[in-house]
């Protein structure tokens, strides 16, 4: 039995004209769309049923995190406060929502809503967010169209779960099982270099750092680090998928698999395996200063913007005693390796659900 209350529309409410699941997404956003009517954004009436409702221990108080087998960790104030942290911060982003597509790209800048988390424990409404978004969407707001987006991702991730059960331990496109991951002790080490943030690759371990460190991470930084796990490292997407499960607070399954099979490009309306990010490149583009490396890889904080990126390679006698690995990858010969390991794909079909 289902209790609908951490999406819009779940399972069988959104369908093709021939009733089946969507596989890609610009199509599922559409059909998402058309069907939007305020009923699906207004606040349920449940005051009137709550008299009938069954008792429970709940009602004695909500345990604590320890009870419901959470580790301590210090959390920042808006995190740690349940709905009244949510609202903080909703009403802060609302100020910045115009804003979004410009922003959400950038670790350094403030750009994301931040609420990932809430929405993962259910201390803000899927609802109330959606409905502010449509209704400033309608208005002409880029900003809010772009964050709906977003939004709609989650749903569609979450059908697809329900749709195809067996991508939730393997690939989505069956096909891409066949492809050999690296293995064996240097696979693991490399492994482990990259949950620890010492790959050489400063972007990549500032961002593995801030995991580690907050229970966070941004979410272009996640699709950095899952295309260097996949396509530099050659290591399986479900070890990646795995750690992040483990380490994010905002974990959820539908979205935490859909982004690493994205990733992967075994996933629906995945990235094109031959599409690889050169780790280099994205720290330049969507770090230029080096303001968000600075903070998680303090050792490079006195590096110039253009040698942070690269450390080894643009600064090496000014690395010489500095305590940071080099890269335990070189990135072209990587992007050779990942191009072959992927030529026993020869089919980008959808299953059947």
């Amino acid at each position: 039995r289902s209790f609908k209350d951490h999406v819009i529309f779940e399972r069988r409410e959104v369908l093709t004209a021939a009733g089946g699941p969507y596989g890609v997404f610009t199509p599922y956003k559409n059909a998402w769309l058309r069907k939007l009517e305020p009923f699906y954004l207004s606040s349920y009436p449940v005051e009137r049923y709550t008299a009938a409702l069954a008792g429970t221990p709940l009602a004695r108080g909500v345990p604590g995190l320890a009870d419901i087998g959470f580790e301590p960790v210090e959390l920042t104030p808006h995190l740690g406060r349940g709905s009244a942290g949510g609202e903080v911060l909703f009403q802060d982003f609302l100020d910045r929502m115009d804003r979004y597509h410009e922003a959400r790209d950038f670790p350094a800048v403030k750009g994301p809503s931040y609420l990932s988390v809430h929405l993962r424990f259910g201390t803000v409404s899927i609802r109330r967010l959606a409905r502010e978004a449509h209704g400033r969407m309608l208005a002409g707001d880029r900003g809010a169209e772009v964050w709906l987006s977003e939004l709609i991702w989650r749903d569609f991730y979450h059908q697809v779960m329900h749709h195809h059960p067996h991508a939730m331990t393997g690939a989505f496109r069956p096909e891409y099982d066949a492809i050999r991951w690296e293995s064996g002790p240097e696979a693991e080490a490399l492994f482990a270099a990259w949950c620890e943030g010492r790959t050489g690759f400063p972007i990549v371990d500032a961002a593995m750092r801030q995991l580690k460190t907050t229970g966070y991470m941004h979410n272009r930084l996640r699709m950095v680090v899952a295309s260097f796990l996949t396509k530099d490292l050659g290591l399986d997407w479900r070890w990646g998928e795995r750690w992040f499960a483990e380490q994010l607070l905002d974990f959820d399954l539908a979205a935490n698999n859909g982004g690493w099979q994205w990733a992967s490009s075994s996933g629906c309306d995945a990235q094109p395996y031959f599409r690889i990010f050169n780790p280099v490149s994205q720290s330049e583009k969507f770090d230029a200063e080096g303001r968000f490396i600075r903070r998680y890889c303090p050792e490079l904080a006195e590096l110039s913007a253009k040698a942070i990126h690269a450390p080894w390679e643009r600064a090496p006698l000014q690395m010489q005693g500095v305590d940071y690995p080099r890269p335990v990858v070189d990135h072209a010969a990587a992007r050779e390796r990942t191009l072959a390991r992927y030529q026993v794909v020869k089919s980008r079909a959808l299953p059947e659900p």
